[in-house]
């Protein structure tokens, strides 16, 4: 048996270990790592844009992926229009728009990955 001392968020605690077999043969050396083979790389989603300040921001409730964009610069909304599609946790979330206006930017593409609060466009 061999004695160890083992400190755990501050506390120190005495550890007896015995070796369950023990023959005198050295150990079997571990077997070499094997290179996991490359997975297929993904396009670097494009980064977000910023908004301009002109008009009010529709912000994703959730952090995710943008899969769908269903808006254009130029297009008039109402309160309630689906705008983007964020998915999370493989369920697909639609982000609503809270009012009533004109898309002035849309901030994000298709791929993005989003974080919660983030703007994705604005509505003028």
């Amino acid at each position: 048996m061999k004695l160890y001392k083992i400190k755990v968020n501050g506390k120190t605690y005495k550890v007896e270990l015995e070796a369950i077999e023990d023959n005198g043969a050295p150990a079997a050396a571990a077997p070499a790592p094997v290179a996991a083979p490359k997975a297929e790389e993904k396009k670097a989603a494009p980064a977000p844009k910023e908004a301009s300040g002109k008009g009010e921001q529709v912000l994703s409730p959730i952090q995710g992926t943008v899969v769908g964009v269903k808006v254009k610069v130029g297009d008039a909304v109402k309160k309630g229009t689906v705008l983007f599609i964020v998915e999370a946790m493989k369920l697909e979330n639609e982000v609503v728009s809270p009012f009533e206006g004109t898309v002035t930017e849309v901030l994000v593409e298709k791929g993005a990955n989003v974080a919660s609060k983030q703007a994705l466009a604005v509505i003028g």
